[in-house]
């Protein structure tokens, strides 16, 4: 039931972002992206992306000249980049409060 919950749930949304004019995009987790497709997903720059996979933060393919992100690992480096985030501003406050700067 959770599943079909979860699916109406999903069609409402895309209906009501239709009927709002709203852009939407739909990608299968298993699409190959552009760097500029991964960036504007991540709201980064472009030269940034490249910057993180030259340094394999996230894997990536070639096709001729041209790289490719599997979407399923672009969620990925957003989870890890979300953690990482949450786990700095943690440490930031704990810091704060040894410090009695709260």
């Amino acid at each position: 039931m959770s599943r079909f919950r979860r699916a109406v749930g999903l069609i409402y949304e895309v209906l009501e972002a239709m009927a709002n004019r709203t852009p939407m995009s739909l990608i299968p987790y298993d699409a190959e992206l552009t760097t500029q497709q991964a960036a504007d997903y991540l709201n980064v720059s472009r030269p940034h992306l490249v910057r993180q996979l030259e340094a394999n933060r996230l894997p990536y393919r070639k096709v001729g000249s041209h790289r490719r992100v599997r979407f399923a690992d672009l969620i990925e480096y957003e989870r890890a980049c979300k953690q990482e985030q949450k786990n700095a501003l943690g440490e930031l406050n704990a810091e704060a409060r040894r410090l009695g700067l709260e």
